[in-house]
């Protein structure tokens, strides 16, 4: 091989490796564009398609058993709604997805070494539900923030109080207020009352472990906190009337 064939392969390699590269970027860029795109365009979807939850998709592929029954907001009984809204976010129709007050005082404790807890909106855990996964780092609250923000603008509060109910774990496999409502009291969630409602709202947090038919006495002191709080709470479904 000559001199000059030596350096002319020597420059052909120089220019494949930046061709490489631009290549590589192209991709990285396309797949970061397909995941910032990806949330909005399901959100757009899930104005008009009933979604499943990522927990709900985990037991399908993994074969264990789902029970869920999507029903509309209105085959829900009030009592049901009031009870999870005071119980899990209680300025629900005063917010854009996130409590900044809460999530500010959060971060407060954060930063003074405490465990940071609650500022969880129902916005949030729905995209949680729909979007990432459970449990407790940074990382994933900080998803959840933008993507609180792109439901509650998309979807609006009503729908997201409608897929919510529907697609929060309630038991092992069961997911939603129906299934629930059946599993637990042998009624459908139309029927349930200001009692069960709470008791359905309290075991929410630790759904694993608190059963609403079967209610330990610390269970049953919350159900009765939550109905006390409901029953003096003012309008807080406002926001989702039709």
């Amino acid at each position: 091989m000559t001199l000059q064939s030596a350096k002319a392969k020597s420059k052909g390699n120089g220019k494949g490796a930046p061709s490489f590269k631009r290549s590589l970027k192209r991709i990285v860029l396309w797949a970061l564009a397909g995941v910032i795109a990806l949330p909005v365009v399901l959100s757009v979807l899930y104005t008009v398609v009933n979604p499943i939850s990522t927990l709900m998709l985990a037991r399908y592929l993994t074969g264990q058993p789902v029970t869920r029954e999507f029903v509309p907001l209105e085959k829900i009984s009030t009592n049901l709604q009031r009870a999870v809204v005071v119980s899990e976010d209680s300025l629900f129709c005063q917010h854009d997805g996130i409590d900044w007050k809460a999530t500010h005082q959060q971060v407060a404790q954060l930063f003074k070494g405490e465990r940071p807890r609650g500022a969880s909106t129902i916005s949030m855990q729905l995209a949680k539900n729909l979007f990432l996964w459970n449990g407790r780092n940074f990382v994933r609250k900080a998803l959840e923030a933008p993507l609180a923000i792109l439901l509650d603008t998309v979807l609006g509060k009503r729908r997201v109080l409608e897929i919510y109910l529907n697609v929060v774990e309630w038991g092992d496999g069961v997911f939603g207020a129906e299934a629930a409502a059946k599993k637990y009291f042998g009624r459908s969630a139309e029927k349930l009352s200001k009692t069960q409602a709470s008791l359905l709202a309290t075991a929410l947090p630790n759904p694993l472990v608190r059963n609403a038919a079967k209610p330990s006495s610390g269970h049953r002191r919350l159900a009765g906190i939550n109905r006390s709080r409901t029953q003096v709470a003012g309008d807080v479904l406002s926001c989702t009337l039709p």
